[in-house]
Formats: C-alpha cells, sequence, structure tokens
C-alpha cells in the first residue's frame, strides 16, 4: 500500500425504506480534520486526473454508479516512491480511501450512469492560493492504465 493511504470500508445499511451509509466520523482513526465536503461526478467512460495537492489530505467515496479511483506516489522521498494503486468504489463495493498530500490520484466513471464521488477534505478550497497541481489524464509520465 502506498505509504499514507489509508482505505476504510464502508457498510451500507438497508431498510424498507431505502439505505444508510455512515463515510467518515470524527471518532475515525482515519480522521483527521474537517475542510469541507464536496460532490463531483463523471459521466459514463469519462476520467478525471490527475492531480494532487501539497497540503490538503482527501477522503473519496463513490455514492452512487461505480468508479476506478487510480493513485500513484510521485513523493521522491517516500518508501513507496512510483508505486500505483487501483480500487473499484461503488454502492456495491463500498469503501472510503485516504488520499495524503503529493500522492496523484483520478478517477474513471466504469458504470453505465454517471458516478457521483463525495470527498471530505481536510482543507477548504482557496481559489486565490489553489492547492492542487495537475498533469494531463494521458498525456504524462504516471505509469497508470485507464484503459483496463
Amino acid at each position: 500500500m502506498i505509504e499514507g493511504v489509508k482505505v476504510k470500508k464502508l457498510k451500507v445499511i438497508p431498510d424498507d425504506r431505502g439505505r444508510l451509509m455512515e463515510i467518515l466520523r470524527n471518532d475515525d482513526d482515519i480522521f483527521e480534520k474537517f475542510g469541507q465536503v464536496y460532490m463531483t461526478t463523471a459521466f459514463p467512460g469519462v476520467v478525471k486526473a490527475w492531480h494532487y495537492h501539497g497540503r490538503q489530505t482527501d477522503n473519496f467515496t463513490c455514492i452512487m454508479g461505480k468508479m476506478r479511483l487510480g493513485l500513484y506516489d510521485a513523493r521522491k522521498g517516500s518508501p513507496t516512491f512510483g508505486n500505483v494503486e487501483d480500487y473499484i468504489i461503488s454502492m456495491e463495493q463500498p469503501l472510503l480511501v485516504q488520499i495524503p498530500p503529493g500522492v496523484y490520484h483520478g478517477f474513471k466513471c466504469l458504470s453505465d450512469e454517471e458516478a457521483v464521488v463525495v470527498n471530505t477534505v481536510t482543507e477548504p478550497y482557496d481559489a486565490g492560493d489553489p492547492d492542487e497541481y495537475r498533469v494531463d489524464a494521458f498525456d504524462n509520465d504516471v505509469p497508470f492504465d485507464w484503459t483496463k
């Protein structure tokens, strides 16, 4: 596993009215601090990648559809420098993946419907000083194949 990445298996609790799934609690071992919560989506087959943060930790899950989350450790001093990881996340395979600063990440919608991702981050977004560093989804040095 990439140094600093943590994974929490989530549990979907169904009843006759619908479903409930706790994603992140402030008493979880995985919890660091709260910055903001946002939702992002991708249409079927669309890849949204690659970027990393210098300060922010992300906590990704998929609450609708199905996504493939890719991670790449580009931190030169990391014991897992150069490692890649691949997670499939959906309501049928519910996971929360915590992504530390310096780890590239991106996702692809695998479902026939729009994938909805919820991200709970440790820092609020600052448009004047965005903590986001991007490379192209396909034209880059990241050893990850989105076509698999």
